[in-house]
């Protein structure tokens, strides 16, 4: 792997998280329809946005594909991301601006600790600055954009967010983003806060393995989303209230004001459509009409 794809992963996003999704019963016409993309209108206003929905480690080539999704970016007035990359502020000036070393000899065996120093050896970001929180989810994030969906090299994207930021950029789009970099690095510790040594240990071993031998037995994920296979599962509670529900909440308190004065193209997790607490639902509580738009 090249040192810039390299350093492309180590800008971090919450990776999506795992569960399989369907329609949930109060949006009738849901329940057939295939998408990732929806969109969004309110009986107060006359403007139009759209809310899609990522797997952060497809790029380029997907989004591409999707003539709808992109005439619906271009339609758009303000593009609202997660976060936005900020030089200073990405996440290897983060990691690098510590003085706190990771003891990975107690975390790696010899032979993972010694695949870790590999894979970082023209890497811009010190390794030994990050935490077994922060390695996991970039571990987790390479295994996914390397072996599932083996990405092709011509694509510099950061995560389909970025690119999808990238065109926004290049169409004079205004980009917003909902957090900072900080924050989302903050919240990747928060979220396994207390977590027993071996744990972390046992988890960085079993995606590392997973690295090696390239088993694609666990690509199911990418696979249910490029076919949009999705259960969105409207009527069941959040389970994660840090990464989904107290986020979700905070968000909402940007993008209905935005939604209410402009065109938007929304980009956020696809997990942070879902359930309850999932940003359908509240924009539906909020008064606006969420219409999907297949894209199969």
């Amino acid at each position: 792997m090249n040192q810039m794809s390299l350093k492309q992963l180590l800008i971090y996003s919450l990776l999506l998280l795992s569960s399989r999704m369907t329609f949930g019963q109060n949006d009738q016409n849901l329940l057939s329809v295939q998408t990732i993309l929806f969109k969004v209108t309110n009986p107060e206003t006359q403007y139009t946005s759209f809310l899609f929905g990522t797997h952060h480690a497809f790029g380029k080539s997907f989004f591409d594909s999707l003539s709808d999704a992109n005439d619906a970016l271009n339609r758009s007035d303000l593009l609202i991301k997660e976060n936005l990359n900020i030089p200073g502020h990405l996440a290897e000036d983060i990691i690098n601006s510590r003085s706190k070393i990771t003891e990975w000899k107690k975390l790696l065996n010899k032979n993972d600790l010694a695949f870790i120093e590999l894979l970082f050896y023209s890497s811009p970001t010190n390794y030994q600055k990050m935490t077994a929180a922060e390695m996991y989810t970039f571990l987790n994030r390479y295994f996914t954009q390397q072996i599932c969906i083996d990405r092709e090299e011509t694509d510099t994207s950061l995560t389909l967010d970025d690119y999808i930021g990238l065109k926004a950029k290049e169409q004079g789009i205004e980009l917003k983003g909902l957090e900072t970099t900080e924050d989302q690095i903050e919240l990747i510790n928060q979220d396994v806060a207390g977590l027993p040594t071996k744990v972390h240990k046992k988890r960085l071993a079993n995606i590392i393995e997973k690295i090696k031998s390239r088993n694609t037995t666990y690509c199911g994920q990418s696979e249910w989303y490029a076919q949009m296979d999705i259960d969105y599962e409207l009527e069941n509670p959040c389970e994660n209230t840090l990464v989904l529900k107290d986020r979700n909440d905070k968000w909402m308190k940007t993008l209905e004001g935005e939604m209410l004065s402009k065109n938007c193209f929304i980009v956020v997790g696809l997990s942070h459509l879902m359930y309850d607490c999932g940003l359908i639902n509240q924009l539906q509580n909020k008064g606006f009409i969420v219409s999907p738009i297949s894209l199969k």
